[in-house]
């Protein structure tokens, strides 16, 4: 490679990188002085979207998980969990924070932005079921495949395609994932699915075992009475 030619090439190499680090710091969002334990109200830092919270909003037991919709463990573990949610839905709340693995889950984001416009027409924990247990019928698509699999759950709901699909690609959903992830950051998630009861991380010897993950709760609860 001639002098000229490598002049270009490491211009070329540095423009890229700093595109690529511009891009990545603004999908950041600052929570530096957010409660991440806490249930997160509407604002304009999550897109105007608050906190999707399933159970006794006034419990003060505090289950969340981050968690990537494409994530295998993830898939094996909704079931169960949900199954342990419902259950415990009088006396818990549980919220699930989008943390798309997006250099290994190509379809993690869209997946979060469809349970996140399923919820803009009130349909969140609908979609959040239906992407889990279907996992495997989207997980491998192309964009146009995996975006008409999502269209046609949403018209399984009823829900409003055309607002729906521009919702999709809205700045305020967009928002409402980079929020969410950087809550996990600054939680120090490494891996999906990650679970917090009340701010403590649970290691997946407890949240992996259905008896364990129920002593848990129940000695929460217990404190908090």
């Amino acid at each position: 490679m001639n002098k000229i030619k490598w002049i270009i090439f490491a211009v070329a190499s540095i423009t890229i990188l700093g595109l690529l680090i511009g891009f990545s710091r603004s999908s950041k969002v600052d929570v530096g002085s957010v409660d991440i334990n806490a249930i997160q109200v509407a604002s304009d830092k999550n897109g105007n979207i608050a906190e999707h919270v399933y159970g006794n909003p006034d419990s003060k037991v505090i289950l969340i998980n981050y968690g990537d919709f494409q994530c295998p463990g993830c898939g094996t573990a909704h079931p169960r969990i949900k199954a342990i949610v419902e259950e415990y839905k009088d006396r818990i709340q549980f919220v699930f924070r989008n943390f798309p693995l997006t250099a290994i889950h190509a379809n993690a984001k869209a997946a979060s932005a469809t349970a996140e416009a399923a919820s803009l027409q009130g349909k969140y924990w609908q979609m959040h079921d239906k992407i889990y247990e279907n996992q495997s019928e989207w997980s491998s698509l192309s964009i146009d495949e995996r975006t008409n699999t999502f269209v046609n759950y949403a018209k399984d709901f009823g829900l409003d395609i055309d607002k729906f699909s521009s919702d999709l690609a809205s700045e305020s959903i967009k928002s409402k994932i980079n929020y969410d992830k950087s809550l996990g950051e600054k939680a120090k998630v490494e891996g999906t699915p990650s679970f917090f009861l009340n701010g403590t991380k649970l290691e997946s010897t407890i949240w992996g075992d259905s008896t364990k993950l129920k002593e848990a709760l129940d000695n929460e609860i217990a404190k908090n009475l």
